[in-house]
């Protein structure tokens, strides 16, 4: 791999801490190696955890976390993404046009946690209705205060 990043392990699998400039380099690198396939985009949102250890120590920890895990099918092999974004700017460049496969779950992240992909071809949301306020799983918002919104039932004729 030609972009260097910081690396750990976690269950023998290998994990790479690439900053959000250093996403696009590291994926394109691993792409290249093998990892032709996305098995997983999401995120964590650390607000309520700010002192965790299990970053390396050049790593500084941001309230959210983007998490890609990728998948080498000859090797059998997992490697996984942990991306600090902060808060004061949530945006990570997209991986769609190296794996397509990522459109929905990038959606599902913006949609949920408000974490936008630069270059997605369509950041909209994908569960909740356009007119939706706010992002249900930031742990900012007061679990059970989410309104329920409902769409009057079809006319039956």
């Amino acid at each position: 791999m030609t972009t260097i990043v910081p690396e750990t392990s976690s269950f023998d699998q290998r994990v790479l801490h690439p900053l959000p400039d250093q996403l696009l380099a590291t994926v394109g690198d691993l792409h290249d190696e093998g990892f032709l396939t996305a098995v997983d985009v999401t995120a964590v949102d650390y607000l309520t955890h700010p002192g965790r250890t299990d970053l390396p120590a050049d790593v500084c920890p941001e309230r959210f976390e983007v998490v890609v895990s990728l998948h080498a099918h000859q090797r059998h092999e997992r490697v996984r993404l942990r991306v600090q974004v902060p808060a004061d700017d949530p945006v990570v460049p997209s991986l769609f046009d190296l794996y397509p496969g990522t459109e929905a779950m990038e959606r599902e992240v913006f949609d949920l946690f408000g974490i936008s992909f630069d270059g997605h071809p369509d950041m909209t949301r994908i569960l909740l209705p356009e007119e939706w306020e706010g992002h249900p799983l930031r742990k900012d918002v007061d679990t059970g205060r989410i309104p329920v919104q409902f769409r009057e039932a079809p006319v039956q004729r």
